[in-house]
């Protein structure tokens, strides 16, 4: 079997953002293989812990990639604090064609499109993939698990996580992918203070969930407990149809959100300010100005840092996309852009943005607690990835082992589904499967 049958056939994802399946991404034609480790929000440090401990596996992961899709070089990015704590210097020959490149400490540096431009120069096209442009990015633990999944012939079943934010000590632990938040905060006697919320991510991009329902998925990277008068939660609850509402009469046509995106300073056709200012009417009005809506990385910069009327660029944004992806519309560019200039002086250093979430005090190195499975029950859902959802195998009652296929791959892009503990599937509908260690019903 070769390397992309056994990403596929193993369920591999980006083990953040969006979930895309990472099979989908081999092709022919790179010249550069871009590894993401910049860990670009604030409290995480899921990535820094997987490069201190298992450097050799995410460098196995690379060179398998490397050698697979015949790529002269790869490019390991950090930022320069992840650099300094590794001990290693940019350009650092890491191995046979793998370096290290240093990043600023800027946010939001871990943005695929920022980070191609700042590890190669290169700009992809407005709305390109970035195979397009000859790179292919994968995050650090996506190639950790490649790693190993070439090496053992195994299965994703688990999943690499920070936990921070308004607790006693930050810590990184590897839990069963499916395992309930409200379990995994108990196992590590954590609890969550009164006027708090939890978030499935960072601080900027991260999502409000419910930890007494809320799983584990392939894609989440860190669960932050925060107070709800700081910023990154306030953000969270901004509405976007308000915010519509309220936007041409509010905003004071500044252009500092346009002025502060990271990808219109990368030259892309993209200005929140005109957004803003013709939100009721932009639809009919200038089409493909709303069409640019999809160039938006969601970074949050518009919302939290550079609006003083307390709108939310990104909010209306976020309506257009919806309404972009309901009519399967988005922004393609055939021709070059150009990098603004003043782009190296309006970066957002990474301190500074942390002060405006309100999470700077939270910031402190983790604590490995390494891997937990004792858990007694998973959730996992059928749709953990960009693509069609996977499809049950299996019903109630039958018996499975860790590893064990319960699911197959859907039509097109889309990837299997394995049990991540022992015992027996207790419910299986349309959306999840459920895993329990005790068969209850005998």
């Amino acid at each position: 079997m070769d390397l992309k049958e056994i990403m596929k056939e193993a369920g591999i994802v980006g083990a953040g953002g969006a979930g895309f399946p990472s099979y989908a991404k081999l092709a022919d034609g790179a010249h550069t293989l871009v590894v993401n480790g910049a860990e670009c929000e604030p409290l995480l440090y899921t990535d820094y812990i997987l490069l201190q401990r298992e450097m050799p596996n995410v460098l196995s992961g690379i060179k398998a990639v490397l050698e697979y899709a015949k790529i002269p070089r790869a490019l390991l990015c950090v930022k320069e604090h992840t650099a300094k704590r590794l001990h290693y210097t940019d350009g650092a020959k890491l191995a046979e064609k793998i370096f290290l490149k240093t990043l600023p400490d800027v946010y939001p540096m871990g943005d695929e499109i920022s980070l191609i431009y700042q590890a190669t120069g290169i700009v992809v096209k407005p709305g390109n993939l970035p195979i397009t442009a000859g790179v292919i990015v994968y995050n650090v633990e996506t190639l950790y698990n490649v790693s190993i999944m070439q090496k053992f012939s195994a299965k994703l079943t688990m999943k690499w996580l920070t936990i921070a934010g308004n607790v006693p000590q930050p810590i990184v632990t590897r839990v069963p992918i499916g395992t309930p938040i409200f379990d995994l905060f108990e196992k590590y006697s954590i609890t969550i203070p009164e006027g708090h919320s939890v978030l499935d991510g960072g601080p900027s991009m991260g999502k409000l969930i419910d930890p007494q329902t809320a799983v584990v998925t392939k894609t989440t990277k860190g669960l932050l407990i925060l107070p709800n008068e700081t910023e990154a939660i306030v953000s969270k609850h901004l509405d976007g149809a308000k915010s519509i509402a309220r936007a041409e009469t509010a905003c004071c046509q500044c252009t500092r959100c346009t002025d502060l995106c990271p990808r219109h300073l990368l030259g892309y056709p993209l200005e929140p300010h005109k957004m803003v200012r013709t939100a009721k009417g932009a639809v009919t009005v200038l089409p493909e100005m709303v069409l640019s809506a999809t160039l938006c990385c969601g970074c949050g910069i518009c919302e939290s840092l550079a609006c003083c009327q307390g709108i939310s660029p990104r909010a209306v944004i976020n309506e257009y996309k919806a309404l972009l992806a309901k009519n399967k519309l988005r922004y393609v560019s055939k021709t070059d852009v150009e990098v603004m200039p003043e782009r190296e002086y309006r970066m957002i250093p990474s301190e500074k943005w942390a002060s405006v979430l309100g999470v700077q005090k939270y910031d402190k190195l983790p604590v490995f607690q390494g891997e937990s499975t004792e858990f007694g029950r998973v959730e996992l859902y059928l749709r953990q990835h960009i693509g069609a959802p996977s499809v049950a195998i299996v019903g109630e009652g039958d018996r499975v082992e860790r590893g064990d296929k319960i699911a197959e791959s859907g039509d097109g892009l889309s990837l299997p589904l394995y049990a991540t503990i022992s015992g027996y599937i207790t419910a299986v509908d349309s959306e999840k499967i459920i895993i329990d260690r005790v068969n209850n019903n005998v």
